[in-house]
C-alpha cells in the first residue's frame, strides 16, 4: 500500500490517522512487527465531521454510487485538508490481485482466490457498483490474511474460499461432513470478531464458498444442517452459486447499498498486504 500512501500529503495525513493495529499487537504475542494499519480519521478532522449515513431517502444497490464523504473540492480546500484517498481510487471497483505470501501452496492458493475475484466481479459487482471489492489483507486478529473483503455502504463481508471435490456436504456450522469425512473451513469467526471491533459502525460477516473442481458454480452441493446450542451464524459456507446469491442479498439490504463508504476504504487499503 506504500503507493497509495505516496498520493496523500504526509503532513496533513498525519491529522487524519491514529493506528487501531498497535494495541491488537500488544495482545498478540509473537506477531511481529509488520501488522495491518487500518487507519481512521481523527476526531475533529474533516473526514470524521462529515462521514455520517445520510439522511436521503433509502436508495437501491442497483443506483450509481454515491461517495461519503463527498469528493467536494470547494469543502477540502475551505477546510484546509485532502482526500483520504483520490477519487479515481474510490471510484476502482476491484483493488489488489490475489499474490504470492509464501512458498507452500501458493499456486493453488492464487488460482483458487482468483476464481473467487472473477465470480464476484463478473456476477456481484454489476449488481452494486457502489461495491468496492479488496484482495489480500493482512488479518488484525493474528499473522494470518483475509483473502477478500466486500465493502458497500455499512457492510462488509470477508471472503475465503476452499476447493473441493463435487458431491453432496452437509454443514453444521463447525465441519463439512462428507462420505465419513470431516473437514474444517477456514478459521474465519475470529478474524470477523476483529474486523467488527475495528469497524462498530459496520455490519461484519464471513463467508467461505466452496468451488468444484469443473467450475460449477453448484457444485459441491452444501446442506446446512439444524445448528447445535451456541453455534454461531456469523460464517457462511456456501457453494458459488449461495455466495453471489448470498452477498447479492447481504450487501443490498444494508441502509445506504448505494454508497462507498471512503473512509472505511481508505482503512482497508492500507490493511492490505
Amino acid at each position: 500500500t506504500a503507493a497509495y500512501e505516496t498520493l496523500i500529503d504526509p503532513s496533513r495525513r498525519k491529522a487524519y490517522d491514529r493506528s487501531y493495529a498497535a494495541g491488537t499487537a500488544r495482545n498478540a504475542a509473537g506477531a511481529g512487527t509488520s501488522e495491518a494499519h487500518f487507519d481512521a480519521p481523527a476526531a475533529g478532522s474533516h473526514a470524521s465531521a462529515t462521514a455520517h449515513r445520510p439522511a436521503t431517502p433509502r436508495n437501491t444497490a442497483g443506483d450509481p454510487p454515491q461517495f461519503d464523504p463527498p469528493y467536494d473540492a470547494a469543502a477540502f480546500e475551505a477546510a484546509g485538508t485532502v482526500p483520504l484517498i483520490p477519487f479515481n481510487l474510490a471510484s476502482q471497483q476491484v483493488h489488489g490481485m490475489p499474490r504470492k505470501r509464501g512458498i507452500f501452496g501458493a499456486e493453488a492458493r492464487i488460482q483458487r482466490e482468483m476464481r473467487t475475484v472473477q465470480l464476484i466481479t463478473r456476477q456481484v459487482l454489476p449488481a452494486i457498483p457502489a461495491a468496492r471489492l479488496v484482495n489480500g489483507l493482512a488479518s488484525p486478529a493474528d499473522n494470518s490474511h483475509i483473502d477478500h473483503a466486500l465493502l458497500s455502504g455499512y457492510r462488509l463481508a470477508l471472503i475465503g474460499s476452499m476447493l473441493l471435490p463435487k458431491g453432496a456436504y452437509a454443514w453444521d456450522g463447525q465441519t463439512l461432513n462428507h462420505g465419513g469425512r470431516s473437514i474444517a473451513p477456514p478459521q474465519l469467526a475470529h478474524v470477523v470478531r476483529a474486523m467488527q471491533d475495528i469497524f462498530p459502525e459496520l455490519n461484519v460477516t464471513g463467508w467461505t464458498v466452496i468451488h468444484s473442481p469443473d467450475g460449477n458454480l453448484h457444485e459441491p452441493v452444501i446442506d446446512r444442517q439444524r445448528r447445535t446450542a451456541g453455534t454461531s451464524e456469523t460464517i457462511q459456507v456456501v457453494n458459488a452459486a449461495g455466495l453471489v446469491r448470498g452477498l447479492k442479498q447481504f450487501l443490498s439490504s444494508g441502509p445506504t447499498p448505494n454508497t462507498v463508504n471512503v473512509s472505511v476504504l481508505a482503512r482497508l487499503l492500507r490493511g492490505m498486504h
